[in-house]
C-alpha cells in the first residue's frame, strides 16, 4: 500500500510514522508513506498557501491552486483509489471504513488546516471527506495519523498475529471482552475461572457475553443498534 499525505506541517507527522508497528511495516515494505509539503506547490515567493475568505470573518482558507498543483503532480505517477480530506464535516471514521481503506492500493490524504479549504477543492478534487470525531483540532495532521495507523495495522503481515486485529473492538460491532494475563491471582484479584479451564467453547461463550455486557454499559448507542437489527 502507498499512502501520500499533503500537509502544511510535514514535520508534525514524522514521529508517528517512524516508530513501533508503522516503522516495522515500512521496513518490511508493506507500506510506503510519503509526506508532501503543500508549500512546495505554492507559486508565491513567500510560499503562502492560504488567503482571506471572500465571505469575510476570522480565519484563513487554503487556496485551490496549490492543492490542485500538488494533487495533479502526484497523480502523474500514481492512480489513487481514494483522495481523502480530513475534516470535522466528513463521514465519521470507524472500523468498517478502516477495513475498507486497508484493501486499497493507493490513498492520498489532504490534511485540513486554518479555517478550511476552498470549497472548489472539495467539489472537484476530493473523493471522500473523513472525520475522526465531532470536534475541531488545529489541523488535520493528527487525524491523518490516526487514519493511517488504524489502516496499516490491518494490512496482512503488519501485525505478527493477524488474528489479533480481527478480534479488536468494533470488528463485530461489539466492544472487545476483558483480557487477563499472569499471574492468575494478584492481591486477591483473580482471573475468571472459565479462562483457566482450557475449554475453548466455554471461553468463547464467556467472551461473547462479556462483549455484550461491556457494549451495553460503555456504548449503549452501539448496543441499541445491534439490538434493533
Amino acid at each position: 500500500m502507498q499512502i501520500d499525505i499533503i500537509t502544511v506541517l510535514p514535520e508534525l507527522l514524522e514521529s508517528p510514522f517512524n516508530h513501533s508497528i508503522i516503522k516495522r511495516a515500512k521496513e518490511k515494505s508493506l507500506v510506503n508513506i510519503n509526506l508532501h509539503d503543500l508549500r512546495d506547490f505554492s507559486t508565491n515567493k513567500h510560499r503562502n498557501v492560504d488567503d482571506y475568505a471572500y465571505s469575510g470573518g476570522a480565519g484563513m482558507v487554503i487556496q485551490v491552486e496549490p492543492v490542485d498543483r500538488a494533487i495533479s503532480f502526484l497523480k502523474e505517477n500514481i492512480e489513487y483509489d481514494e483522495i481523502i480530506y480530513t475534516s470535522p464535516d466528513g463521514e465519521l471514521f470507524d472500523q468498517k471504513m478502516a477495513n475498507y481503506f486497508s484493501t486499497l492500493d493507493n490513498i492520498l490524504i489532504l490534511c485540513g488546516h486554518y479555517k478550511g479549504i476552498d470549497q472548489r477543492i472539495r467539489e472537484n478534487l476530493i473523493t471522500r471527506e473523513v472525520s475522526i470525531g465531532n470536534f475541531v483540532m488545529t489541523g488535520g495532521e493528527l487525524a491523518a495519523a490516526v487514519i493511517t495507523d488504524s489502516v496499516i495495522r490491518l494490512i496482512p503481515g503488519v501485525i505478527s498475529d493477524e488474528t489479533s486485529a480481527l478480534s479488536d473492538s468494533f470488528q463485530d460491532d461489539l466492544l472487545a471482552p476483558p483480557v487477563y494475563t499472569r499471574p492468575a491471582e494478584y492481591k486477591g484479584w483473580k482471573v475468571p475461572e472459565v479462562l483457566l479451564s482450557g475449554n475453548p467453547k466455554k471461553i468463547e461463550q464467556w467472551q461473547h457475553e462479556k462483549s455484550l455486557e461491556r457494549t451495553k454499559k460503555l456504548r449503549p448507542d452501539m448496543f441499541k443498534k445491534i439490538s434493533d437489527e
